[in-house]
C-alpha cells in the first residue's frame, strides 16, 4: 500500500479505480465523437457513447476547453508510448518508424476541427502545441535516430523536419474524404531508405 492510500478503504480505492475508468471511456468517445463530427460534436452525444450520464462527464471536464485539452494530451500521450513499444517489437527499426509515423498520421488527421480551436484566444490552449513538441519530438527522434544507426535511411533529415513534413502531407486530408495522408506518408518514409 502507498502513502496515498493510507487511511482510504476499499470503498475508496474502488470509487477512484471507477472514475478513472469513466475518465478513460469519456476520452476514447470523445475521440471517436470528434473523429466523425468535430470538436463541436454535442457533450450529450459523448457521454452517450461513453455509457455515462452529463453530469459525469461534466465533473471530469467541466467545459468542453477542458475535454478538448484532455483528448489533444491523451492523443499525443498515446503517440508518444507507441514509440518504445514499435522499437521493441519491430522487425526493423525502419519498420518501428513507419509504423510509428502511421500513428501519428493517424493523430494528426483525426484533430478534425482541433487546429482551428487551438488558434482560438482561449489562454487554456496555450500550452498545447509546446507539448506535443516535448512528447512526441524526442520519440520522432529515437526512432530516426536508430534508423540511421542501422543504415537503413538517409542521415540528411532531422525528426522535426519529418514531423514537419508529414503534418504537411495530412493537410489535404480536412476537406477531403478520399485524401490518403497515410499512404503519402509512407512514400515520404520508404523514400528515406537507403539504397541495398
Amino acid at each position: 500500500m502507498n502513502q496515498s492510500d493510507e487511511g482510504v478503504g476499499p470503498g475508496d480505492r474502488s470509487r477512484r479505480k471507477d472514475a478513472r475508468r469513466n475518465k478513460e471511456t469519456l476520452l476514447e468517445a470523445a475521440v471517436a465523437a470528434f473523429l466523425t463530427s468535430g470538436v463541436n460534436a454535442p457533450v450529450r452525444d459523448i457521454a452517450s457513447r461513453a455509457g455515462v450520464g452529463l453530469g459525469t462527464l461534466y465533473r471530469h471536464f467541466p467545459t468542453r476547453a477542458d475535454l478538448i485539452i484532455a483528448v489533444y494530451r491523451h492523443q499525443v500521450d498515446a503517440c508518444a508510448e507507441a514509440g518504445p513499444a514499435l522499437m521493441a517489437a519491430a522487425a526493423t527499426p525502419h519498420a518501428a518508424l513507419r509504423q510509428w509515423i502511421d500513428l501519428f498520421v493517424d493523430f494528426l488527421v483525426t484533430k478534425h476541427g482541433l487546429a482551428a480551436v487551438l488558434r482560438s484566444d482561449d489562454s487554456g490552449f496555450e500550452g498545447l502545441h509546446t507539448y506535443f513538441i516535448d512528447r512526441l519530438l524526442p520519440v520522432c527522434a529515437e526512432l530516426l535516430d536508430a534508423a540511421i544507426s542501422a543504415h537503413e535511411i538517409r542521415t540528411d533529415i532531422d525528426a522535426l523536419t519529418l514531423m514537419r513534413g508529414v503534418g504537411n502531407l495530412c493537410i489535404g486530408a480536412e476537406s477531403d474524404p478520399g485524401y490518403d495522408a497515410r499512404r503519402l506518408a509512407g512514400v515520404l518514409i520508404d523514400g528515406l531508405r537507403l539504397s541495398r
